[in-house]
């Protein structure tokens, strides 16, 4: 906090107000954010990346990248690369979350205008921008769940046999992924990481791990969201309203939409099975226990999906095994 308050000392402009120092939210990273007013009448943000566990430069190169593509991101004011500071703009102090929370029938309007963003971010992907999302990537995610939720949280070890079936699953799934189509990838395009705006909705936060990778991943993370839970029915028509402005956009879509919704649930599985492993692995290693309430609803995600294709049904099984839910069956001669 010293190093912060010496760091403030030296903007000039805008005049920061460094008694009014105060904490803006919390992380699932090492990263902490500060609000600051300023005598301009303004808040502003303050970010704390420590190095070497962070590093703010990727958050610079990416917030120059999306604001030149006109999406609504923190401006950076300030920076100090080697500290991890960084000052910006503030682009306010509720969510989407915090919007679905208080005033759910508002949850429409704001997804359309999340989705036309991310078709105006990926309408400007082009390769070698970003570092490639690529399938080392996906099964070092992958391998998160056996590690964290199965041998941690759940206290399992696996035989050869449920090893072998569960990396078949991981196979079916990374088989699939890496052929989607390639664009720009947030990887946490949620309610948490978007924020109501009166003009340019929505502010995106939490871009500085942007990759080239599927064009399902951030839809996927908007629609299946971790921490808010919708019926099927408004997911499959969002899902549809992003596939038709997709297409209208020129994207490198799948002209059939259940090929396209397979896609979706395909690498909504990867991506909810990582979750697993990363929110046990927050409760167990890094004391941050409140994840654990928000694994049931990634669970549920991860079971309904298993369950709707033949190649998943081993994953389904296992967990069964482990979580013992295996279903009572009796037969009638």
């Amino acid at each position: 906090m010293a190093a912060i308050h010496a760091w403030l000392a030296q903007i000039s402009n805008p005049t920061l107000l460094a008694a009014s120092l105060r904490p803006a939210s919390t992380d699932a990273s090492f990263r902490r954010y500060f609000r600051i007013d300023a005598a301009d009448g303004k808040t502003y943000i303050v970010m704390d990346a420590p190095q070497p566990a962070e590093d703010v430069r990727p958050f610079i190169q990416i917030a120059e990248l999306f604001s030149q593509i006109n999406l609504t991101v923190p401006q950076v004011l300030a920076q100090d690369t080697v500290q991890g500071f960084l000052l910006l703009s503030d682009l306010g102090t509720t969510t989407y979350f915090d919007a679905f929370q208080a005033q759910p029938e508002q949850a429409h309007a704001l997804y359309m205008d999340a989705i036309a963003s991310l078709v105006q971010m990926q309408s400007h992907s082009q390769p070698e921008v970003l570092p490639e999302y690529d399938r080392a990537f996906f099964l070092r995610e992958l391998m998160i769940f056996p590690e964290w939720y199965l041998g941690v949280h759940r206290g399992a070890t696996l035989t050869e046999e449920q090893s072998t079936s569960l990396h078949k699953v991981f196979e079916a799934l990374l088989a699939n992924i890496m052929a989607q189509p390639q664009v720009y990838v947030h990887r946490d395009y949620h309610s948490r990481n978007l924020m109501v705006m009166d003009q340019g909705n929505p502010g995106i936060l939490d871009f500085q791990g942007a990759l080239y990778g599927p064009i399902t991943y951030d839809l996927v993370s908007l629609l299946r969201d971790a921490y808010v839970y919708w019926d099927e029915d408004k997911v499959l028509d969002w899902a549809i309203r992003y596939w038709e402005q997709a297409r209208r956009a020129g994207l490198p879509i799948s002209p059939e939409f259940d090929s396209f919704y397979r896609d979706f649930e395909f690498m909504g599985l990867q991506r909810h099975l990582k979750i697993l492993g990363i929110f046990a692995r927050l409760a167990h290693r890094d004391g941050k226990e409140h994840y654990l309430q928000d694994i049931p609803l990634v669970m549920s995600y991860v079971r309904k999906t298993a369950q709707r294709y033949n190649i998943l049904i081993p994953l389904l099984r296992l967990l069964d095994v482990i979580e013992d839910t295996a279903p009572v069956v009796g037969f009638t001669f």
